[in-house]
């Protein structure tokens, strides 16, 4: 699968999770019906791990501010 597609996979999973809906249409028409919200959230976390590796990174685990006071 290529970056672009998993992707957009990601984000239809991700949306149809913040609305509650349990089941998500791949494009080949193939239904996928998800047991519970976790099983859902291992699967966007794992879409997440993928996107990663296959973008040559990965998600940042921490943030740095640098502030500078005049």
């Amino acid at each position: 699968m290529d970056l672009a597609t998993l992707q957009e996979w990601r984000d239809a999973l991700f949306e149809a999770r913040m609305k509650g809906i349990r089941s998500v249409r791949d494009q080949n028409g193939e239904e996928i019906v998800y047991a519970s919200g976790r099983e859902m959230s291992d699967a966007i976390a794992a879409a997440d791990r993928e996107i990663a590796a296959l973008s040559g990174g990965r998600n940042p685990s921490t943030i740095y501010f640098n502030r500078r006071f005049p």
